[in-house]
């Protein structure tokens, strides 16, 4: 059992962790360390019951830590923490590159206690303990990975209380090994970002930048709202992840040269069937999962761009009993609606939604 957590990092990420447990699991006692100042935030929210002035005395007594704080900090922290971890202890963390972290736990962590590298899928575009929210795991994925000598069988076992943990701040687990993980994220998370600020430095470096921005389409905003984060949230990722980043922006090389040959060619069928490929992988998402995760049943619902609709629409179904496990506004004109997908945690709710809202008068349908 889990009775006193320890979160080293008390910002975004570590203070929405500490609400949405101090919320679901209140006779838990946690522990915060971070700078005095944003201790004293965190613990005026309600992140944290008790304040530590530094990570090793945060750590002691305590029967889980979480390391919410940068990749580069983070390896650290490890090392420093390793020799005043209490036996039984387990040591998680939230950075969203698990090799480099894995690798310095099984150097320097005691043997008596265990590691389970931890990454959630969900952000803000504004940082600091002020932003936190228990809210923000809500429906999330959130990648659970093993150092390589320990069988999956633990997370069943002598790890389960932590996975609980997990289930309890509302995001949908998933097992899978360090190295796939930042393979994956690469091509799903870390090159996204860096097209983004290459998309929007294409667009600011037009001779008619001004008019160009107001051309921008909905597209383009969708394509590019990432391209506000600041760099020292990503400083470390790119660092940390580079080769896997380096293969993901080769592979994309090719298919961007492809595209253009493609073009010069005048290969109309050649563009459709990539066009049709990309359709039929976009709309997958989120496709089948492994380890914990279990997918999502989606619908389509087209909806008119009127004040008020998203709650209208989430009203039938509300008194229909169907719980919403996602929701994504896929397009949108002004004047003419827009798309939304819905996302059930079963094919039966799912079903059921389309029929409460086609009575609705929406036109809704499964993919």
């Amino acid at each position: 059992m889990i009775k006193r957590l320890t979160i080293i990092g008390t910002g975004l990420i570590g203070g929405s962790l500490g609400l949405a447990w101090a919320q679901r699991r209140p006779e838990l006692t946690i522990v915060g360390h971070d700078r005095p100042e944003v201790l004293e935030q965190a613990e005026e929210r309600g992140a944290i019951d008790k304040k530590a002035a530094d990570p090793v005395s945060a750590v002691q007594d305590t029967d889980l830590v979480v390391l919410a704080t940068p990749l580069a900090t983070t390896v650290r922290l490890l090392e420093t923490i390793a020799d005043a971890l209490p036996n039984g202890c387990v040591v998680t963390d939230v950075a969203s590159v698990k090799e480099p972290v894995l690798e310095q736990a099984a150097d320097v962590l005691p043997d008596h206690s265990t590691f389970l590298g931890g990454h959630p899928m969900a952000g803000a575009e504004h940082s600091g303990i002020e932003h936190a929210d228990p809210l923000l795991f809500e429906n999330a994925v959130y990648s659970l990975c093993l150092p390589e000598e320990t069988d999956e069988d633990a997370l069943e076992g002598p790890l389960a209380p932590v996975v609980e943990l997990v289930k309890d701040t509302g995001s949908r687990p998933l097992v899978l090994n360090a190295s796939r993980h930042d393979r994956l994220v690469a091509a799903t998370s870390h090159v996204p970002q860096l097209l983004s600020v290459a998309l929007v430095n294409l667009v600011a470096t037009t001779e008619e930048q001004d008019l160009a921005l107001q051309l921008a389409g909905g597209g383009f905003r969708d394509m590019t709202r990432i391209a506000s984060s600041p760099f020292g949230m990503w400083r470390d990722v790119l660092v940390g992840n580079e080769r896997e980043i380096h293969d993901a922006l080769s592979r994309l090389r090719r298919g961007l040269r492809t595209l253009r040959n493609r073009l010069i060619e005048e290969d109309l069928e050649a563009l459709e069937d990539t066009f049709a490929e990309a359709r039929t992988a976009r709309d997958a998402m989120p496709g089948e999962g492994k380890g914990f995760l279990h997918p999502l049943s989606d619908v389509y619902v087209q909806a008119p761009d009127e004040a008020g609709v998203l709650h209208e629409l989430s009203g039938h179904l509300l008194d229909a009993d169907l719980n919403i496990k996602d929701i994504e506004l896929q397009t949108i004109r002004e004047g003419t609606g827009g798309t939304f997908r819905l996302a059930f945690e079963e094919a039966d709710d799912a079903d059921k939604a389309v029929a409460v809202l086609s009575e609705a008068g929406y036109d809704a349908r499964r993919p």
